[in-house]
Order: structure tokens, then C-alpha cells, then sequence
């Protein structure tokens, strides 16, 4: 089995050739590594990785924790602090490194939650960081998973590892593909926010009589489609965004 940091730093490896394009690195606690975080700093890649929570780690926020329990027993609601500190692990680092912490009081019980990044602390608030940066790698998981579920990126039982790439390649184009008809062709419709599946149902898979003459092909669709005038405005709009 090969590691997934391991496999990370490769696939890092192939884009860092590019001088113009910023890579950020977004991933739990299993990509903390000192392999991986050493290779981002050597390279111009910024990172934000989990970290599991220790007690080492506690002790930096106990202050803003008890912050936030003083305010959650006052409110009743849930009560979160954040902070920037410097810290390294006793052996595996070989360094100190940027850390940002939420210290959260919910449901009666403390829960901490860290992050270590490259980025740097006076360009964005510890809390912008960890709610908008970091914690986006939860929608990014939705979006993988709608291309998986939706689209069939998870159809990787060929026989050959090359031929599972392709096929996922595919998945990942059709996923590009899709997701620009809905921004430009469904905006503000009834599908404008439709998942992929919902828009394959409805704009794809639907019955037309094709006529094909030396000029033109022509599309003939039921006059009782019920999505007849979403696909005739993704159409118009595609047609005008390709001049």
C-alpha cells in the first residue's frame, strides 16, 4: 500500500513546474507529515492539514477554551475561540510550525479542533482561515462525491491501473463539462442548482426525433418536455458564450 502523502507529494510534483499557478494542498491530519509539509515548504506550496487534537496541543488554548465555556453556559449556545501559536511535534517535525486553533464549547463539551498551514498569519484572521479555507475541504468532498455518484467516477474495475486512470479522467471531464452548464446555461433557473444526476435526468436523457440533412441536424423534442425551455436557454447561452 502506498501512502497517501507519499502519493501527494508525487502528484504535487507534476503541477509545480508552472511558475504562475498558487497550489494549496487541503487534507486531514493523515497528510501532517514532515515528508510532505518539508517538500510543500521547498517548493512554493502552501498547505493546510488537520491535526489530531493532544494534549500538548490542548494546552496552548486552555485560556480561550475556558473563554468559550464562560460564554456558551451564559448563551446556551454553542461558543468558539481562535488562535494563531508556534508548534512542532517532540520528534517527527524538523521544525516548529504555524498552527491555528478553534476552541469550541458545544453541547456542554469542549471540542478543540487544529490545523497546521504555510499560510501566512497576517494575510487572513486565524478564524477566516480555519471556517473558510480549511473547513471548505468538506464541500470539496461533496462535489468528489457527486462526480463519483452522479457521473460514475467510482466505475474503476478494469483490469489495468492505466485503464481505471482513464476512466476517471473521463468522469472528471464530464464533472468539469456539467458544472459549466450549470453556471452559465441554468443560471438563474429551475435548475440552476441542480445536482449533476438531476441535470443528466433532465436535459440529457430525454427522447428527440434527429433529422440529418447535408445542412443542418435538426433536434425535434416532445412539445410536452417539461424541461423544454431550460434546454433551449442552456442551448442559446452556450451557443453565445462559444463566439
Amino acid at each position: 500500500t502506498i501512502s497517501p502523502r507519499i502519493t501527494a507529494t508525487r502528484d504535487a510534483a507534476r503541477v509545480t513546474t508552472r511558475p504562475k499557478l498558487r497550489i494549496v494542498l487541503r487534507a486531514d491530519s493523515g497528510f501532517a507529515r514532515e515528508e510532505l509539509m518539508a517538500w510543500c515548504e521547498q517548493n512554493a506550496v502552501d498547505y493546510l492539514f488537520g491535526l489530531a487534537r493532544n494534549v500538548r496541543l490542548a494546552r496552548h488554548i486552555a485560556a480561550e477554551l475556558e473563554q468559550a465555556r464562560a460564554e456558551s453556559s451564559l448563551t446556551s449556545r454553542p461558543a468558539r475561540r481562535f488562535k494563531y501559536f508556534l508548534w512542532s511535534t517532540r520528534k517527527s517535525w524538523g521544525r516548529r510550525r504555524r498552527v491555528v486553533a478553534k476552541a469550541e464549547w458545544t453541547q456542554g463539551e469542549a471540542n478543540p479542533r487544529f490545523v497546521v498551514t504555510s499560510l501566512d498569519a497576517e494575510a487572513r484572521p486565524a478564524q477566516s482561515l480555519y471556517e473558510d479555507l480549511y473547513c471548505a475541504r468538506g464541500e470539496m468532498e461533496n462535489r468528489i462525491k457527486e462526480c463519483q455518484l452522479d457521473l460514475f467516477a467510482d466505475r474503476t474495475s478494469a483490469a489495468t491501473t492505466r485503464a481505471n486512470q482513464l476512466r476517471l479522467w473521463f468522469a472528471s471531464m464530464a464533472y468539469v463539462l456539467v458544472r459549466a452548464l450549470r453556471r452559465i446555461g441554468l443560471a438563474n433557473t429551475r435548475l440552476a442548482r441542480a445536482s449533476c444526476a438531476t441535470i443528466r435526468r433532465k436535459l440529457f436523457k430525454i427522447g428527440a426525433r434527429v433529422s440529418v440533412s447535408v445542412r443542418r441536424i435538426r433536434l425535434a423534442m416532445n412539445s410536452a418536455c417539461p424541461f423544454q425551455r431550460e434546454w433551449a436557454l442552456t442551448y442559446a447561452r452556450l451557443s453565445a458564450a462559444a463566439i
